[in-house]
Order: structure tokens, then C-alpha cells, then sequence
């Protein structure tokens, strides 16, 4: 079990390796650069943080937070104030065990997303992670509306050995649905996961959508617990949030998975969609192995940011 945790942080650390070194090449710079707490001091940090895509709003409010416990703790040097800082990153995001309850239970998954997010990828390797842990699952492939959605799932339900119900091109996402439904209680299946077109350019047609095959489920499969799954890209950083925005408008995302982690230095974004939109980031993508998507936990998240695997 040890070693399996350290593998685990290894991929994370690794994986967030150009965010760290952009946040450490920052908070160094500060923590080292002042030899005296005031007004720069605080500027400066607020910045990196900023640059780290934290947020404005977020990392304003950790700079008043450290600046009260300075004036309690009566610190003096910078230098103390990294482990306060490490901390209050930390709470931000505090993840809890019923974020992942649905894994207990018989569940459907929507995963929804624009195109080129990673969202066909992230669900073969979540059907990957459920069959490793001993879960029966079946993929449905309701984004009917895009030529190639079908065909590459296909190959990530191949390739993870996981079924797939398909439907032509155009079919109505709601019949997919039903016929994966079916097939999930012949099956007697644990986890559903539903590809979903990937597109927002008109909310309505978006909420309309879901409306219709959660009727069939409604109607169908009366009971069975249900999660929204938005997968973003977190290499766009704000985009990333502006996107979670949009999406939150037009349907209940109850969390969040970033993907691209390893391929951007504004991980922080993490901390941002948590604090704003108050949506739990469920799952990271931290690399292209099929191992590489993660559960999120913040203790983890945070250490391996700062390269300290303490927890």
C-alpha cells in the first residue's frame, strides 16, 4: 500500500512538474527576495499567485488571511510564511470522502464537455480506473452528432475491454441512452458512463438534451444515482473557469475533471474552480498513460505542487 501511495505521488508530482516550478520559481523569488514583511511583500506574493491562475479573487483572499495571521502570530521573517500559505492552498480545496459516494452505488455517469477537452480520453481511462477496481461498467455512446465521437470511443472501449452501446450518426442521444440503460440491468452493471456532444453554443439545446434522457433514466431506471462530469482543459486556465461558468448555467455539474495538468503551469485553476464555482474537481489528468487520470486530493495536490510529500 506504501508503495503504490508513493507511485502515485510520483505521477502526480511529475505531472504537475511546470506548474511547481512556475509557483516555487515565484514564491522563491518572494520568500527570499524580502527580508522584511510589508505592503511589497504582500504585492509580490499576491502576484505569483495571480500568474499561477489561482485567481484574483481567491488569492486576494489569502493574502488578507496571511496578513491577520502575521499580525497574531507576531512573524516577522518571509520565509515563515510559506507553510501558512501551503495550508490555507490546501483548505481551499478540501475534497471529501462522499465526492466519490456514487462509486458505492449503482450509477450513471454524464460526461460533458466541448470538443477537444480530452472528454473521449478521460472516459476510457475512468472506465479503465472503475474496472480496475472491481466495478462492472458499460460505455454508451450518445454524442451522436459528431462523425468521429463513435469510432474513437469505440477504440477506448476496446482497448480498457470495457462493452459499448452505439447508435448511427444522428440517432437521437435519448434511444442511445435507452439502450444502454437496457442493456446495464440486463448486465447487472455498477457504472454507466455517457459520452455527450460536446458543444454550448446554445444552452437551451444543452438542457433540453439532458432533460430528455433523463427522463428515459426517470422512466427506465427509477432510483439510480446520477453525476455531471465537466471535463475542461486546464492548460486554458481562465477559459477553463469561464467554460465551468457557462456549463453550470445549463445543467448540475457535480465535478469536475481537468485534464492537460501536465502541460500547463497554471494548475492552479484547480483552486480557482473550487473557490468560485464551488464545484469539487473529482479527477486530474496528470499525463497520457492510461494510469494518468487521478483522483483529486487536495493534501496530495498541494504537496506535490510544493514538493513535499508529507501526507
Amino acid at each position: 500500500m506504501e508503495k503504490e501511495k508513493s507511485g502515485f505521488f510520483a505521477r502526480l508530482k511529475n505531472g504537475l512538474n511546470k506548474t511547481r516550478i512556475n509557483l516555487l520559481d515565484g514564491l522563491d523569488g518572494v520568500f527570499h527576495g524580502f527580508s522584511t514583511i510589508d505592503d511589497d511583500f504582500y504585492e509580490e506574493l499576491e502576484e505569483v499567485l495571480v500568474m499561477a491562475d489561482i485567481g484574483v479573487v481567491t488569492s486576494s483572499e489569502i493574502i488578507e488571511e496571511i496578513k491577520t495571521l502575521v499580525k497574531v502570530e507576531h512573524i516577522k521573517n518571509p520565509e515563515d510564511c510559506r507553510d501558512y500559505l501551503i495550508n490555507l492552498l490546501s483548505e481551499r480545496i478540501n475534497t471529501h470522502t462522499d465526492d466519490y459516494s456514487f462509486e458505492n452505488e449503482k450509477s450513471i455517469i454524464f460526461v460533458i464537455g466541448v470538443n477537444g477537452v480530452g472528454k473521449t480520453t478521460t472516459i476510457g481511462k475512468l472506465a479503465h480506473n472503475f474496472k480496475e477496481d472491481n466495478k462492472k461498467v458499460l460505455i454508451a455512446a450518445a454524442d451522436t452528432f459528431r462523425a468521429a465521437a463513435t469510432e474513437q470511443l469505440e477504440a477506448w472501449a476496446e482497448r480498457v475491454n470495457v462493452p459499448m452501446v452505439k447508435a448511427k450518426e444522428g440517432t437521437d442521444p435519448a434511444s442511445v441512452i435507452f439502450d444502454a440503460l437496457q442493456s446495464a440491468k440486463a448486465k447487472d452493471v455498477d457504472i454507466l458512463l455517457c459520452d455527450t456532444a460536446g458543444r454550448l453554443h446554445n444552452k437551451k439545446n444543452l438542457m433540453e438534451e439532458l432533460k430528455k434522457m433523463n427522463r428515459v433514466i426517470d422512466r427506465e431506471f427509477p432510483g439510480i444515482h446520477r453525476e455531471n462530469f465537466l471535463v475542461l482543459d486546464a492548460s486554458t486556465g481562465q477559459n477553463a473557469l469561464n467554460q465551468a461558468k457557462e456549463f453550470k448555467e445549463a445543467c448540475d455539474i457535480t465535478g469536475i475533471i481537468l485534464t492537460k495538468m501536465d502541460g500547463t503551469a497554471k494548475g492552479g485553476i484547480a483552486i480557482a474552480i473550487w473557490q468560485e464555482l464551488k464545484i469539487p474537481v473529482k479527477y486530474i489528468g496528470v499525463g497520457e498513460g492510461i494510469e494518468d487520470l487521478q483522483k483529486f486530493d487536495s493534501k496530495s495536490f498541494v504537496s506535490a505542487i510544493f514538493d513535499n510529500e508529507n501526507n
